[in-house]
């Protein structure tokens, strides 16, 4: 049995806990600094709470000395923070962050590290990333791939058409911070927010805009190698009208601290939630120009006898496989590892992984 830290006690923390203690494979130590907030997690034998302050090296080097990996769930301004403990206590580590410049610093930690350092193990990035990767392969030479993700609202009341479903600070920071993309065959930076477009999937339509983080690493890998890739969120017609009225004309971009506390007292939070995942590559094969397509959709569901959000279920499996994959010595065990060398199939064949096949997941809520 595999010992494993998660940092942060939220919903995803929470979700990532219970699911691997089920397994009987993992014994889960959740650390965070708010008591009333380790009080909330779902009580399992294989579940343990330890308040911690991320910030007190010392303290969280000592937690995770002689643990297998640690997998945060924190905000991402405290990621480098426990990747720095995780090199220091050499235990493997994964995280969940959309932050460009701490993928950066991860990357730089994992040098000559004795462990692994996986970031952006969830959503997007994470799983997109995989997926994107999967198609581009099947092609003699690529010439577009575009990456669409969106947590929405399964039934959406309010002029954002928007619920809360996931972390504040992560909606704020991909709403404000530069975007990474290829244009013309070269890594540049474009805002975020914009670029706006619309498409249809299943008779709905939708809009999506630039935001910063969803590529991962899949940029520099597939540079020189494609024309045009971009990463972008997907949301119901009207949102970014809205968003970009608040950031720009409030310019409440420049004042984080109000606008979160505008979407947390007047967005009410929803379980009823839909995960879309949409990713068209288009490229060479044989001589003939093809477009290969994935589209995806993840609702709400019952996973390890919890009752999870898309979100939850869709964030906390992307890591949680990863995991299970290291664990099972089928990803490298040292150096930075990124989520493009994981095999789909390998994925989705995962216990894990497999909620985002709607049909395996259908099934075995069906036995």
């Amino acid at each position: 049995m595999k010992e494993i830290v998660v940092i942060g006690a939220g919903k995803i923390g929470g979700a990532i806990a219970v699911m691997l203690a089920e397994t009987g494979d993992y014994e889960v130590t959740v650390t965070d600094r708010d008591q009333a907030q380790l009080g909330k997690l779902d009580a399992h034998p294989a579940v343990r709470g330890a308040i911690v302050d991320i910030t007190d090296k010392e303290a969280l080097v000592g937690l995770l000395r002689g643990k297998f990996a640690v997998l945060s769930a924190a905000p991402f301004h405290l990621t480098g923070k426990i990747a720095e403990a995780a090199l220091a206590a050499s235990v493997h580590y994964l995280d969940l962050t959309e932050d460009v410049a701490t993928t950066k610093k991860v990357e730089e930690l994992s040098k000559g590290a004795n462990v692994a350092f996986i970031p952006q193990c969830g959503l997007a990035p994470g799983f997109i990333s995989i997926v994107a990767n999967d198609l581009a392969q099947r092609f003699d030479s690529l010439d577009s791939v575009r990456m669409r993700v969106g947590a929405l609202p399964q039934y959406p009341s309010n002029a954002l058409n928007y619920n809360l479903t996931w972390s504040t600070d992560g909606l704020i920071n991909e709403y404000i911070e530069p975007c990474e993309a290829i244009v013309e065959g070269k890594l540049v930076t474009v805002p975020a927010m914009e670029e706006r477009e619309e498409f249809s999937l299943d008779g709905v339509t939708y809009e999506a805009f630039n935001t910063s983080g969803g590529l991962g690493t899949l940029a520099k890998t597939l540079e020189g190698r494609v024309r045009t890739m971009n990463y972008r969120t997907i949301r119901y017609p009207g949102h970014q009208a809205i968003i970009k009225a608040l950031l720009n004309d409030l310019n409440l971009k420049n004042r984080r601290d109000v606008l979160k506390d505008l979407f947390e007292h007047a967005l009410p939070a929803t379980m009823q939630d839909v995960v879309v995942v949409f990713v068209t590559v288009c490229g060479w094969k044989d001589g003939r120009y093809l477009q290969e397509t994935y589209a995806n959709k993840v609702y709400s569901s019952v996973v390890a006898g919890k009752k999870m959000s898309a979100i939850q279920v869709t964030t906390a499996a992307g890591i949680t496989t990863i995991l299970d994959l290291l664990a099972a010595g089928r990803l490298p065990q040292t150096g930075f590892i990124r989520q493009e060398e994981v095999a789909l199939a390998d994925f989705l064949n995962n216990r894990f992984g497999r909620v985002y096949d709607p049909e395996a997941l259908r099934l075995k809520q069906a036995v």
